[in-house]
């Protein structure tokens, strides 16, 4: 297809296409002459992937451009290849600011009674760090108690997200896998949440 198909299949103009090229998001296409060149279906996944990784996921360019050199060379071990997504994934925001030694041997603490096998550098035990200390600065305290029932339903939300068949998958499908689940599940979790709090809530404070 010529990239004017491509923006009516994607719904993206043609302009922003041409500039995902130029910014190496999107890879070129099969020369037809010296202005004109032919896409196919693994374009359509590419631009789509990059709409999500902006519009849903709110990645800069240059985050995108992490995503994408990440598929191109993905980790051979599965394992690994997890921890290449939440590093991609990462924001710049307040999840990802530097915590005091304080809150980081809390968040190493809490880790630890869990008993959980996470790396030292893990890209997430910073981001729980920095999010106990807002969470603490604003004024929200979150007991051990209530962080052991996060904890275990995050555990069996886990456990269904990595699925046995990351391992029979190429590594770059793999990757592509699990960015996108967690780009597009982490707004479902939200939503189910909000849902169950008024469910509980009406249970707890309705009128009967």
């Amino acid at each position: 297809m010529r990239i004017s198909e491509l923006s009516q299949v994607t719904g993206v103009s043609v302009a922003t296409l041409k500039y995902y090229l130029r910014e190496g998001l999107l890879p070129t296409g099969t020369p037809l002459s010296a202005t004109r060149a032919d896409y196919g279906e693994s374009h359509v996944e590419r631009v789509r992937l990059v709409r999500t990784l902006i519009d849903v996921a709110g990645l800069s360019i240059g985050r995108v451009r992490e995503v994408v050199r990440a598929l191109s060379d993905p980790p051979r071990s599965r394992h690994d290849l997890l921890g290449t997504a939440h590093a991609v994934l990462r924001r710049s925001s307040p999840d990802g600011a530097v915590m005091d030694a304080h809150d980081r041997r809390l968040s190493d603490q809490l880790i630890d009674r869990l008993g959980w096998r996470i790396a030292e550098d893990s890209v997430a035990r910073a981001q729980l760090g920095a999010a106990l200390d807002r969470a603490r600065r604003d004024g929200l305290e979150i007991s051990e108690e209530t962080f052991a029932v996060y904890a275990g339903a995050a555990l069996l939300m886990a456990d269904r997200d990595v699925r046995d068949e990351l391992g029979r998958e190429s590594a770059s499908e793999a990757l592509r896998y699990v960015i996108l689940g967690n780009v597009l599940s982490d707004p479902v979790v939200i939503g189910l949440r909000r849902l169950a709090q008024e469910h509980v809530s009406a249970r707890k404070f309705g009128e009967r």
